[in-house]
């Protein structure tokens, strides 16, 4: 017999982070999380995205035994200001127990008729700077500090209880070394002059701090229109650039502007933490900080985050201007693998953007959605 509890206590809330430990302790795939920085995530006290959403964690239990978790997440700002009337959930992990799985997304569902919303959808986070997207192609591919990693059964999972694919996103991946500037240096030159814009580089943390709240106006405006965008709010923004600016190494953000320094573009790149976060195995200390600091200053793989381009300067060959830049950086760095994260199947204008760096699709994921009725 299954039992379904809701989190209650701090205590409670480091089962449910920890259970993947014990689910993936095997896996040489599976990348675990800071625990503390997820307990922090999970906070409300602590992480604004709880301003306009709320979450409820549950545990699955057999007997004494923990054998899956769930987050049963409402994004506010989605139900009322888009009239989006969804039930997201999310950090769902279970046993291969079909009892296990449908206890938890009935749990989802119940919430989600409570408050009278219309489907569910997971597994997404609170915003689109989450984690997104259950595996379904690629489990024989180490993860990355910002995906979730699963075992091959959660899909079929999924299908037997009825959810259908909402959304499927790729993971590509090139080498470093088929970036050819015959493919971007010229075209640099030429949009730079056209549009009176250039590139602005950073070596410190410090410089790039003023301008990260314009990064993430961009990012609104850059996402708006694409499915299942939630902005990022102020007091999110705040919070992002203590979560996230320290983790990434200045010299791998590159933003571009105009003439009067109004920002255009801009791309995050990070350093592959995969790794040393397998060596931390949840911890900073005693060692685990010694292993994020090596893999930031010497990782040889990284991972392509965030770009973002205006409406206006879309499809104007801005790219040109970030790919010029990063190649003289992966270039100085020796740089081996350039990884991105998971963009939607459909958005033919990213897959555009990267066609001439001869990208491999070595992961796929999905969300999956069922109507509540």
């Amino acid at each position: 017999m299954v039992t379904i509890k809701q989190v209650q206590s701090k205590a409670d809330l480091k089962r449910f982070v920890k259970f993947p430990f014990s689910l993936y302790k095997n896996s040489q795939y599976w990348v675990p999380p800071i625990i503390k920085d997820e307990m922090t995530s999970f906070d409300e006290t602590k992480n604004p995205v709880f301003k306009n959403a709320e979450a409820q964690f549950y545990l699955a239990y057999k007997g004494t035994e923990i054998v899956g978790r769930i987050a049963a997440i409402i994004n506010w700002l989605e139900v009322n200001e888009q009239q989006v009337k969804k039930m997201r959930f999310g950090w769902f992990d279970f046993i291969d127990d079909l009892e296990v799985s449908k206890a938890l997304l009935d749990k989802v569902a119940e919430i989600g008729r409570e408050h009278g919303l219309e489907y569910m959808e997971g597994p997404v986070g609170f915003s689109n700077l989450d984690k997104v997207g259950v595996l379904i192609e690629g489990f024989d591919h180490i993860g990355t500090m910002i995906t979730w990693y699963n075992h091959p059964y959660y899909q079929s999972h999924y299908e037997k209880h009825g959810f259908v694919k909402e959304k499927e996103y790729l993971e590509n991946k090139f080498l470093a070394a088929a970036a050819d500037p015959k493919l971007f240096a010229k075209a640099n030159l030429l949009v730079k002059k056209r549009y009176g814009l250039r590139e602005m580089n950073f070596t410190n943390s410090k410089e790039i701090m003023p301008w990260v709240d314009k990064m993430f106006d961009l990012f609104n405006e850059s996402y708006a229109k694409l499915s299942s965008f939630v902005k990022i709010t102020d007091i999110q923004k705040e919070y992002f650039k203590k979560k996230y600016i320290s983790f990434i190494n200045p010299e791998y953000i590159k933003f571009v502007v105009d003439s009067k320094d109004n920002l255009v573009a801009f791309a995050i790149v990070m350093p592959s933490f995969s790794k040393a976060l397998q060596k931390a195995n949840g911890r900073l200390f005693p060692t685990g900080i010694f292993h994020l600091l090596k893999a930031k200053k010497q990782s040889k793989d990284v991972i392509f985050y965030l770009i973002g381009i205006h409406p206006n300067y879309q499809n104007k060959g801005v790219t040109a201007i970030i790919f010029n830049e990063y190649y003289h950086t992966f270039k100085e760095k020796g740089i081996v693998n350039c990884i991105r994260t998971p963009e939607l199947e459909d958005n033919v204008a990213i897959r555009q953007m990267w066609k001439h760096f001869n990208p491999v699709t070595h992961k796929r994921r999905r969300t999956y959605r069922k109507e509540l009725k």
